[in-house]
C-alpha cells in the first residue's frame, strides 16, 4: 500500500482532473489504442487517467525500473481468459527485483491475484497483455538509486491480438551493436534500462532495411533479438543460445524447448552460436511473449532455408496455439483461469 507518512512522496493522483481540465482527457491515451478503464496501482484498482506522478519522479528513478510482459489468451472451447505462466513471469519479476536491490512490498500472491483482478475489471473478452512492473517510489534525487529502495508496483494492460496464425515471418541481420553482458547490466534482469540495448540495434536493422536485429555477444556469439530469445533448425537439430551467452532467461524460450522435446519429439541443444551457423541454418525463428514464434525469412539478406517459414517454426507456432487456448490438458497448470465478464462484477464497484 501507499505510505503516506513518507515525506518524500507527493501524491498527485488525488486530483487527476486538474490535467485533464486543461488538456484533455484523451491526451493520455495512446495513439491508436482505447485506455482501459482500470490499472492496478500499489495494492489498489484507480482508474487509468487519474493514475500520475509527479515529473520528477521519473527521471532517476526509472533507471532501475523493471517489469514483466504477460499474455492473456481467450479459450478456444470456453467463454474465458488464460493467462499464460503468470506465477513462472511474477517470479522472474522478483528476481529481477533482487539484482537490481529494489523491495516489491507485494508478495507473489498478491500481484497474482492484482494481474487477474485487472483483468476481470477491464473485461477483456479477446486476447490481451498485462505488464507488471515496479519503480522506486517518491522523488529520486540521487543518479544512483540506493539500495533497498521501496517501490511502486503498477500493472497495467491492453487488447494485444495474437499473431500465431498469421503467415508471415520476417528479415532479420546481425547488429554492429554488442549485447551487454553478465559483467556490465545482467541480461537476465527485465530491465527497461536493459531495452535501450536492443532498441539502438533495431533502430540500426530498421535503417538497413531489415525488420529485426539479432545481437552478438562479447565474444561475438549469437545472444537474441531486440525483446526475444532466438533458436535454430540446423540438420534436423534444434539449437538455441546458453542462458550464459547473455539472453534472457526467456519463458517462451522454455516452453519452446518443452515443446519441442515432449510434443515435436526433437532434440534442443543450448551452446555457443557462431555467427556464421546462421546463415547456415534450414530455420531461425524469435521466441518472446509479444512476439511468440516469429519465423526469420533472411538473414543478413542470405535467404534462410527455401524464403519461407519452416516446419520446425509452423509446427512449434500450432503446439504453442493448442496450449495458450486451453486445448492441450498436459499443460493446463501453465494457465490461469478467468471466466469472460458476463455483467458488472460486485467485487469492482463504480466508486472505485
Amino acid at each position: 500500500m501507499t505510505n503516506s507518512t513518507d515525506p518524500t512522496r507527493q501524491d498527485v493522483s488525488a486530483s487527476p482532473h486538474a490535467y485533464e481540465t486543461e488538456h484533455g482527457a484523451a491526451a493520455d491515451t495512446p495513439a491508436g489504442h482505447d485506455a482501459p478503464k482500470w490499472l492496478w496501482r500499489s495494492g489498489s484498482l484507480v482508474n487509468w487517467h487519474s493514475a500520475r506522478v509527479h515529473v520528477n519522479a521519473v527521471g532517476h528513478a526509472s533507471a532501475s525500473a523493471i517489469f514483466e510482459g504477460i499474455r492473456a489468451y481467450r479459450a478456444a472451447d470456453r467463454d474465458s481468459l488464460l493467462v499464460f505462466r503468470l506465477e513462472d513471469h511474477l517470479r522472474r519479476l522478483y528476481d529481477s527485483a533482487r539484482i537490481c536491490r529494489l523491495d516489491l512490498r507485494h508478495n507473489l500472491p498478491e500481484l497474482s491475484e492484482a494481474v487477474v483482478a485487472l483483468l476481470r475489471a477491464n473485461e477483456y473478452r479477446d486476447d490481451a497483455y498485462v505488464r507488471p512492473w515496479a519503480f522506486p517510489s517518491g522523488f529520486i534525487k540521487e543518479q544512483m538509486v540506493p539500495a533497498d529502495s521501496p517501490c511502486e508496483v503498477i500493472v497495467d494492460s491492453w487488447a494485444l491480438d495474437s499473431t500465431l496464425l498469421a503467415p508471415e515471418g520476417c528479415r532479420a541481420a546481425v547488429s554492429s551493436w554488442l549485447r551487454i553482458s553478465e559483467s556490465s547490466m545482467p541480461p537476465r534482469v527485465k530491465a527497461f534500462s536493459n531495452y535501450h540495448n536492443g532498441r539502438l540495434a533495431l533502430l540500426e536493422a530498421r535503417e538497413n532495411g531489415h525488420d529485426w536485429p539479432v545481437l552478438l555477444n562479447e565474444r561475438h556469439k549469437v545472444t537474441e533479438g531486440a525483446g526475444a530469445c532466438l533458436a535454430l533448425v540446423r540438420n534436423g537439430q534444434v539449437i538455441t543460445p546458453s542462458l550464459t551467452s547473455g539472453v534472457l532467461e526467456g519463458l517462451t524460450r522454455a516452453t519452446a524447448i518443452t515443446l519441442i522435446e515432449e510434443v515435436l519429439g526433437l532434440g534442443v541443444e543450448q551452446r555457443e552460436v557462431d555467427r556464421t551457423e546462421l546463415y547456415l541454418a534450414d530455420e531461425i525463428f524469435f521466441l518472446g511473449t509479444a512476439w511468440e514464434i516469429l519465423p526469420v525469412l533472411s538473414i543478413d539478406g542470405l535467404r534462410v532455408g527455401d524464403g519461407t517459414p519452416g516446419p520446425v517454426a509452423l509446427q512449434l507456432r500450432h503446439e504453442y496455439q493448442q496450449v495458450v487456448r486451453g486445448r492441450s490438458h498436459r499443460y493446463r497448470h501453465w494457465l490461469t483461469e478467468i471466466p469472460a465478464p458476463k455483467a458488472p462484477s460486485p467485487l469492482f464497484p463504480s466508486n472505485l
